[in-house]
């Protein structure tokens, strides 16, 4: 899924003076989409490789993996979890031990993806959430939680919605149609930023006004993305994995918690929606695509 952002993570290693093929190798080795129950015995082959720097992508699975097979290999994650609550790092300014890496914190963003779609669509007393049933239990829980906190803030009722295979997208993207939603928040999470085509061409087939955390889905047709630069999140990991190779520690190289996010707009989308955007949101994105 994360293939894609390969070159930015390259680019990161790049600025440390690290070429890959030049003076170093990169070892890859992938999950195939959700099948985390690999990530283990795949953690351990690395180890056994005796790797200089283990960096994960943007699943808290593989982090923990990672952590679970060395307390030596030096580890650089990427998550939008709370890296302290799912027992990565000691502390953000403190890792300790052999772990650190760039968290996007992105279920706190949640809540202002609802006033987003909420401010859009003003009438609608209802929103779709959707959310993977087999990320980190304690992922999902915070998903529910701050999507229930968010819509009764809004006065809207939610309807949680659960897919981890792109026949349950289908089917949610269906339900919330018979249901009557206004719209839907897309949670972040590795499945749907690898189906971020697919989310766009089912929210357009059923003319579902959407947001997800990715700008990817907003290039890919689909209506807003809020959220951080996945590319830019990969590039810093490449960086931390780069000054980790130069000696640098990753008990001293602090948890970096990226707080810059950007709203992307795809307003060829809202007018085939019939959506009639407020000048308003329009004016604060960072991105708009015509």
């Amino acid at each position: 899924m994360f293939e894609q952002f390969v070159p930015a993570f390259r680019l990161g290693l790049n600025e440390m003076g690290y070429v890959e093929g030049r003076n170093v190798t990169i070892e890859y080795r992938w999950a195939g989409g959700q099948q985390y129950d690999r990530l283990p015995a795949l953690a351990a082959e690395l180890v056994d490789r005796r790797v200089s720097v283990i960096a994960t992508g943007s699943n808290t699975v593989a982090a923990k993996a990672a952590k679970a097979a060395t307390t030596t290999i030096p580890i650089v994650f990427l998550t939008g979890a709370d890296p302290v609550k799912e027992g990565l790092v000691t502390s953000l300014a403190s890792p300790g031990a052999n772990v650190t890496g760039i968290t996007t914190l992105n279920v706190e963003l949640g809540p202002k993806r609802f006033e987003i779609l909420h401010e859009l669509a003003p009438t609608s007393a209802v929103l779709g959430v959707l959310i993977n049933p087999i990320n980190q239990p304690t992922v999902v829980e915070d998903d529910t939680r701050d999507a229930e906190q968010a819509a009764h803030a809004l006065g809207l009722r939610i309807d949680v919605l659960h897919a981890s295979t792109e026949r349950e997208l289908e089917s949610a993207f269906s339900t919330l149609v018979q249901r009557r939603a206004g719209g839907l928040v897309i949670t972040a999470d590795a499945f749907f930023s690898g189906k971020n085509a697919e989310l766009a061409a089912l929210a357009s087939r059923y003319a579902m006004p959407s947001i997800s955390p990715y700008r990817e889905f907003v290039t890919a047709g689909g209506l807003m993305s809020y959220g951080g630069n996945v590319a830019e999140l990969y590039r810093l990991v490449g960086v931390y994995t780069g000054r980790i190779l130069k000696g640098e520690r990753p008990a001293n190289l602090p948890a970096q918690q990226v707080t810059k996010v950007e709203l992307a707009i795809n307003l060829k989308t809202a007018k085939a929606l019939g959506l009639a955007l407020p000048q308003s949101l329009v004016a604060r994105a960072d991105e708009v695509i015509e």
